[in-house]
């Protein structure tokens, strides 16, 4: 199909083989793109290298070090690729994280600094990054930033992390305003849940998992692979009319209002 051929796109959030960012990274190289990959850590670095032998096509792949708490290093990243020449015309922020223990409890016992400090990676990072990438984006270019159907409605222990996706998908629309003008959209994708590594700290996860295949209009269970089609489509030119947008990837659960037990799907003869 080759929808994103010869594009360059980065991609931040990839810690392993389970993540939607390697997901989303193995369709864009599908369809003849070139990934740039973030990494915080050596450990999340040799993970990206140990899945990019695996790629035969893919070779020199750049990874670079970048600490979104850390200005300076993100600056420099983003200044590193305009020095070289490097040009972007897409970018996939996968970024979130917030401390095990204010998922476990209540919302209302959040602590100050569990509240900020999810707020500032999972949400102003998308801000930070917008800003110091943009002198290195094509026209046309595509932002696309991963969130979840907590930040719009209760999941239980989701806590914290639902008010942080809140405030990125907030971010986007302000983002798409600012940008428009430069010719780059940014657009939110909330995916249903997905097994990650990530999602597994969430407790109950696999109860949500089971609940949202049972009720959900589509009735099979949701992939990363079709998290990353989605992706892959707002990254391309076929989206070129679409910024600001929250592009639900759930198999229609947001669009439930309560589902009694007893209920089913479809039409009936009558």
């Amino acid at each position: 199909m080759g929808v994103l051929k010869d594009k360059n796109i980065f991609v931040t959030g990839v810690a392993n083989r389970w993540s939607i960012a390697w997901a989303v990274s193995e369709a864009i190289m599908r369809e003849g793109g070139r990934v740039a990959f973030s990494y915080q850590g050596e450990t999340q670095k040799t993970n990206i290298q140990k899945l990019l032998e695996g790629i035969p096509s893919v070779k020199d792949a750049v990874l670079v070090p970048l600490d979104v708490r850390d200005d300076a290093q993100v600056s420099k990243t983003a200044q590193d690729f305009l020095r070289e020449g490097v040009r972007f015309d897409g970018l996939v922020h996968s970024i979130a994280f917030a401390k095990r223990e204010e998922l476990d409890g209540l919302f209302l016992d959040t602590s100050r600094e569990g509240f900020l400090l999810a707020q500032e990676v999972s949400a102003y990072s998308l801000v930070q990054l917008c800003r110091e990438f943009c002198p290195v984006m094509n026209e046309g270019a595509s932002v696309v930033a991963m969130t979840y159907l907590g930040s719009e409605r209760v999941v239980p222990h989701y806590n914290v992390m639902g008010a942080a996706k809140a405030a990125l998908e907030a971010s986007v629309r302000y983002l798409s305003f600012d940008l428009g003008n430069r010719g780059i959209r940014v657009n939110a994708l909330s995916a249903g849940p997905v097994k990650t590594a990530s999602g597994r700290a969430i407790k109950g996860f696999g109860d949500m998992q089971r609940i949202v295949g049972d009720q959900a209009p589509l009735k099979t269970p949701l992939t990363a692979d079709e998290v990353a089609d989605v992706t892959v489509c707002i990254l391309s030119h076929l989206f070129r009319g679409v910024t600001g947008e929250l592009i639900h990837v759930d198999m229609g659960y947001h669009a439930l209002g309560m589902v009694l037990p007893s209920s089913q799907g479809g039409a009936e003869d009558s």
